[in-house]
């Protein structure tokens, strides 16, 4: 085997201690799940997104109410997370207004609990598993930097068998040990802009939302004069 053969990454990763194969698998493993989310949660917020445009252009283009909660009511599964919002609103509205006696803050404040509820739901869904994205970003590098120091430790142990050590004697255990250290930094940076971005999105579409929760109060306040 020839001195580029042995610092390659597969022959440094084959040769590694068997700690720091675990931690170089428990460290790919990680990756493939925090990029299986990130993909995941950017089909879902691009859906939320789109879904919202396309919830307020029809909602604003000053159709029916009526008409616009039995198409959100018969669609409920396919609705995105607006529509949700404005279908569990109105249909409170309209329980609520129904009884007697029922006056007009107590009749819309219903409508926006029931709203306030849905939207937590919603919110709750499209943030569900960026905290692994967070937790991937801030420990992995630490889990690289455990392997890395291991296999350095091993390597410097394995020289103190040796009369005079040399920088090709030493070179190949602490460059399989950083290995380890790379793989940390390969899982965590992808996270770690995810979950930056996708905070920063899921914080825009809240935003949306509570926006649509607040007008959407005010026109059935109206509605109940």
């Amino acid at each position: 085997m020839t001195a580029t053969e042995d610092l390659s990454i597969i022959s440094l990763v084959m040769h590694a201690s068997l700690l720091v194969k675990l931690v170089m698998a428990l460290l790919v493993g990680v990756s493939f799940m925090s990029w299986y989310w990130i993909f995941r949660k950017s089909f879902a917020i691009r859906a939320a997104r789109l879904s919202s445009d396309k919830f307020e252009l029809e909602f604003w283009s000053g159709g029916d109410l009526n008409a616009l909660f039995q198409s959100a009511a018969n669609d409920r599964h396919n609705a995105g997370g607006m529509e949700r919002i404005f279908e569990a609103g109105y249909r409170e509205f309209t329980k609520l207004r129904a009884r007697p006696n029922m006056d007009t803050a107590t009749v819309v404040d219903g409508a926006r609990r029931a709203m306030r509820a849905t939207y937590q739901r919603e919110l709750d869904e499209l943030e569900s598993h960026t905290a692994f994205l967070a937790s991937t970003g801030s420990v992995s590098p630490y889990i690289g930097l455990f392997g890395t120091v291991w296999g350095i430790m091993n390597a410097f142990r394995g020289l103190s068998n040796v009369g005079q050590a040399t920088l090709a004697q030493v070179a190949p255990g602490i460059a399989e040990a950083l290995v380890a250290t790379a793989i940390g930094l390969f899982a965590a940076i992808p996270a770690v802009v995810a979950y930056n971005r996708f905070a920063h999105d899921i914080d825009r579409i809240s935003i949306r939302w509570e926006s649509f929760m607040e007008e959407f109060s005010n026109i059935l306040q109206r509605q109940t004069r």
